[in-house]
């Protein structure tokens, strides 16, 4: 950020706080719409029923570990672009481009894969409901294809926003959401020309909304002026580059990968004690969405922000800027958590009147939205140090550990013993499961204080 003025006054920190807004809105728009479409799926599968609507949830798990390991992998993409955007070497980002999206092709190829080769066994993973296991083979056969598409789209976009793009990078999302909402009508019910294909055409409006997203990236890359997409760097070895983005990458994608798998097996425990709590997590997994939007719209402003001003290397200014990161974390998650609890009457309204639910369902669902009300704050702090401020310095391996420890030492061996040992009631099991995102927040705060995160990782790149 370029700015006159010297740091601290009321004229640079106008200037700090207005591009951060001018690059969060987007971002945060980006994350109401994917919110949106998740609201949509919930709602239009509600009418269908509920086996369909745990089902999809639960397979929904196989695209939720794959992009969360394609969202570390697009932090290793991130990470170099903002950096070498801040230093000028537009050449050295379109090249880290190249191996981003070679990397995400290939990964998701292989989700794709073992969800058409073995979608049955994918859902064993989850279930032992033979109702949900048969609908949730369905929607993985039909969904397969868009995990190839979808990892492209997510690492085209993620470099493009840490270069600036933001508007662009949410225009072409944004549509692409609002068409995954109106093909999922069209085939879960039948609209005009379109076959009703249920659960099976809200797999398959995902996989036609990736083809034409994926579409329009390639469009934009061959025509945009400030980082072009080129075929030669989809296949260029990368030299230096690529053992930087190794280096930064596998343990972004492990860190995120633990998180995931983490997060799947919270969604094991729960499937396994009823289809009840599946069916209400699924609902306010969609409004914890909701009120998070912002939050990680903050944290990913803040890695673009702080990756271009460590590439210039403006260090001190950096400093600063991190100490106010920190605090829009917590007002953004304080604001949040007052979205949920005002949805919380307006969906359980609508789940009495329109839905057809137990009423275990409803009860459960009121719960944990209360709790959900205050768990954003810790994941809005984590997220906002790990993946905003941390990663923006290359600070990549911190996370990893820090996430392997919580959620694997904590959280997933506490889950199991309280639901299938101790045998504890369901709410309580997802009470304790929720206690993870502050189990790890002091360490991550005491690492933010060290400041040694804060470093330019850029350097000279030959080709």
């Amino acid at each position: 950020m370029t700015t006159t003025a010297p740091l601290g006054t009321r004229e640079e920190k106008r200037a700090f706080y207005k591009r951060t807004l001018r690059i969060t809105l987007p971002i945060a728009l980006q994350n109401l719409m994917d919110a949106a479409v998740n609201s949509a799926d919930v709602i239009m599968l509600s009418f269908v029923s509920q086996s369909a609507l745990a089902a999809s949830s639960l397979a929904g798990q196989i695209a939720f570990v794959l992009f969360n390991l394609i969202y570390g992998i697009s932090s290793g993409g991130a990470v170099l672009g903002a950096q070498y955007w801040g230093k000028g070497d537009r050449r050295t980002v379109e090249r880290a481009l190249g191996i981003s999206l070679r990397t995400a092709i290939l990964i998701g190829a292989v989700f794709a894969a073992a969800a058409l080769a073995a979608p049955g066994a994918l859902m064993r993973i989850f279930t032992d409901d033979p109702a949900l296991i048969a609908e949730g083979i369905v929607y993985l056969r039909s969904v397969a294809p868009s995990y190839v598409l979808g990892a492209f789209a997510s690492v085209y976009l993620a470099v493009m926003r840490s270069v600036g793009r933001v508007k662009t990078s949410a225009l072409i999302h944004c549509s692409a959401v609002i068409m995954n909402v109106v093909l999922n009508a069209c085939f879960i019910f039948g609209f005009g020309p379109f076959p009703q294909l249920g659960i099976f055409g809200v797999g398959l409006a995902t996989s036609i909304t990736r083809l034409i997203e994926v579409a329009i990236c390639v469009w934009d890359g061959s025509r945009c002026r400030e980082v072009r997409l080129r075929l030669r760097d989809l296949l260029a070895k990368g030299g230096s580059l690529m053992r930087d983005f190794i280096n930064f990458s596998i343990p972004a994608a492990a860190n995120d990968i633990v998180w995931g798998l983490a997060f799947s097996i919270y969604s094991v425990i729960l499937g396994h004690l009823s289809s009840d709590i599946v069916a209400a997590n699924s609902v306010a997994s969609v409004v914890r969405n909701l009120g998070t939007a912002f939050c990680f719209g903050t944290a990913s402003s803040a890695s673009i922000i702080l990756g271009n001003v460590m590439g210039e290397n403006r260090l001190a200014e950096a400093r600063v800027y991190a100490r106010r990161f920190v605090w829009l974390a917590v007002w953004t998650a304080l604001a949040g958590g007052v979205i949920i609890l005002l949805c919380r009457p307006v969906v359980l309204d609508f789940m009495h009147l329109y839905v057809t639910v137990t009423d275990v369902v409803k009860h459960e669902l009121n719960l944990m939205l209360y709790i959900n009300a205050y768990y954003i704050m810790g994941m809005s702090l984590n997220t906002m140090l790990i993946c905003g401020l941390f990663r923006a310095g290359g600070d990549v391996k911190y996370g990893l550990i820090m996430d392997t420890f919580a959620m694997w030492g904590y959280a997933v061996p506490v889950g199991l013993l309280c639901a299938f040992v101790l045998k504890l009631p369901e709410m309580w099991v997802y009470f304790i499961l929720c206690l993870d995102e502050f189990v790890k927040l002091p360490a991550n705060i005491w690492h933010y204080k060290k400041m040694k995160w804060i470093r330019n990782i850029t350097r000279e790149q030959v080709e």
